[in-house]
């Protein structure tokens, strides 16, 4: 063949381009416009998932500039900030050190003054540090909660890369959507508080895990190291842990099928690096792991004894261990739909996810669940999406302390994924109905701004109506003593004021100056009668009586109710 009969072979048949203006062949025009619309793709979806994300940005940081602390907040912001002057394992021993190490660094540009000497209960230093150090509350707080709202954002990160590797651009985005707008996300990520820490490390493992298919020896360690973060946040991510490394080894297997080293390989890699991650936040905080513990460690028998002793943690690590079994064997009092009860239900997180998850929401994670059942291309990522969070789930449910939906809050972290699947089902009706649903999510979402905390969807009466459903973290968690003493001053002045408060906040601090109408006959009580939600759930005998024979008169926040007498 000549040199010229095999160029013509090689190169395309190309037709000649017209040598003067006109119009351009139409293959040409095609072949522009389809460039022109990926090139304004490319930077759509960057753009939109950033407005995702500063929507959800100004909501937490909204919430977090205007609530006071909940319950759960001063003993982590005094925790951190012993970490931070004093470097020991005092307070707080029932939880690992790393989310309180990441309120540490804001508490590091806050740099609260802070009394090594004083003595109490970690709850006690917590207020001792917030109302009695010469310490701005509103300014520490703010400190505190600023690295747990970051982190948020980050675990919103994961769940778009996370769906749209496994089921597209589009489908990422509607993940996203679904994490930035769910009620429950934005409330609990923005406070300095463990469980939107936790649950966002082992959704971030599960990812790494997937990811692991393809470059086991990249993603298994880091995949490890998720995990151990999760695990040295809060303990309860322990069951999450054997599901994790099973997943690994599916990875590796499906990989390289016949493989079985590879296959016990990866498990280890996962479980020894977890181990080791658990083992150097305890290391950060104090290098000689002195077990200083200002709580008495209970003894803890029989089996779960036994298993606590065999755990490959730090001493610490297993004396945190034995308390929260100590704490699970206490008679917790709960309150689900109008019932107040001594015990726990097993139902009660389903029944309370029922009342505080978008309708929208929870019927994209219906169908989305199912499609990841049901079209075959997606059964493989089934398992990474719906066996953590349904084993934690079932954890979860066998319980004692049925105090809110932030002990299921990694429900819509995964979820939020697994319900952008419906964009996969091949049917007409699955984008505009997902794309109707999300708009509802995001509108019933935004209608609750700035009151995250107690919102309750439209089937159960919104935010207003939360408190006749459920109690505690689900409704009023002493998030609104700043705005009674607003609304107080504002709308009340110079009245008697008698104060039922659940939190752990000091209301002489906000200028609240009030009695507790429990120490008095209920005949003396007179004026305002101010009662948070929570107590007012659990009320029994003179406090139940007050409120009967009052008459509800303002709401604070939706989470403290104002009655006259």
């Amino acid at each position: 063949m000549m040199a010229s009969e095999q160029q013509s072979v090689l190169e395309p048949d190309v037709p000649d381009l017209p040598a003067g203006p006109g119009p351009l062949p139409r293959r040409t025009a095609a072949v522009r416009l389809a460039d022109a619309l990926r090139a304004r793709r490319r930077w759509l979806v960057p753009v939109l998932a950033v407005l995702l994300l500063a929507q959800m940005a100004a909501a937490m940081v909204t919430t977090a500039v205007q609530q006071t602390p909940t319950i759960d907040e001063p003993v982590y912001v005094a925790t951190a900030t012993d970490y931070l002057h004093e470097h020991r394992l005092r307070y707080n021993p029932e939880h690992p050190p790393l989310g309180k190490l990441v309120i540490m660094a804001g508490l590091a540009v806050a740099d609260p003054h802070y009394d090594p000497s004083f003595r109490g209960d970690q709850g006690q230093v917590g207020r001792h540090l917030l109302y009695s150090s010469g310490n701005d509350p509103w300014r520490v707080m703010l400190w505190a909660r600023l690295p747990v709202i970051a982190l948020t954002l980050l675990f919103g990160l994961v769940a778009f890369a996370f769906a749209r590797e496994v089921l597209g651009t589009a489908a990422g985005l509607l993940a996203l959507a679904l994490y930035c707008f769910s009620p429950d996300l934005v409330a609990h990520g923005s406070l300095a508080t463990l469980d939107v820490p936790s649950a966002g490390f082992v959704l971030t493992a599960a990812w790494l895990v997937w990811r692991a298919r393809r470059r086991p020896r990249l993603y298994l360690p880091l995949a490890g190291a998720a995990s151990g973060a999760a695990l040295a946040t809060k303990m309860s991510a322990l069951p999450a842990v054997p599901v994790l490394v099973a997943l690994a080894v599916v990875s590796v297997w499906g990989a390289r099928p016949g493989r079985a080293s590879r296959a016990v390989a990866a498990a280890a890699v996962v479980a020894v690096t977890a181990v080791a991650v658990v083992w150097l936040s305890y290391l950060a905080v104090d290098p000689r792991l002195r077990a200083l513990s200002a709580e008495p460690v209970p003894a803890v028998h029989g089996l779960r004894g036994f298993l606590v002793g065999l755990m490959p943690f730090p001493q610490s690590y297993r004396d945190g261990m034995r308390m929260q079994f100590a704490m699970e064997d206490l008679p917790w009092q709960g309150y689900l739909f109008g019932h107040l009860y001594t015990g726990s239900r097993w139902y009660y997180l389903p029944a309370a996810l029922l009342v505080k998850t978008p309708l929208g929401m929870l019927a994209l994670w219906a169908t989305g669940a199912v499609a990841l059942l049901w079209v075959r291309r997606l059964r493989r990522a089934a398992p990474y999406l719906l066996l953590p969070p349904a084993v934690l789930l079932a954890s979860a449910m066998t319980g004692s302390r049925d105090f809110g939906t932030r002990y299921a809050i990694f429900m819509p972290m995964f979820l939020a994924v697994a319900g952008a699947a419906v964009l996969t089902v091949r049917r007409r009706w699955a984008r505009p109905v997902g794309g109707a649903l999300a708009l509802f999510v995001a509108v019933s979402s935004l209608r609750a701004f700035p009151f995250y905390l107690p919102y309750a969807n439209e089937a159960f009466g919104g935010p207003a109506k939360t408190h006749l459903w459920l109690h505690d973290s689900n409704v009023d968690w002493g998030q609104d003593l700043g705005r009674l003493a607003d609304r107080l001053r504002e709308r009340y002045p110079g009245e008697r004021i008698w104060l039922v408060y659940k939190g752990s906040g000091v209301p002489a601090y906000y200028g609240i100056h009030a009695a507790d109408p429990r120490k008095v006959p209920p005949g003396k009580v007179h004026g305002l009668l101010v009662v948070s939600d929570s107590s007012a759930a659990k009320a029994r005998g003179a406090l139940a009586e007050l409120i009967d024979s009052s008459r509800p008169v303002d709401d604070v926040g939706h989470s403290i109710t104002i009655y006259r007498r």
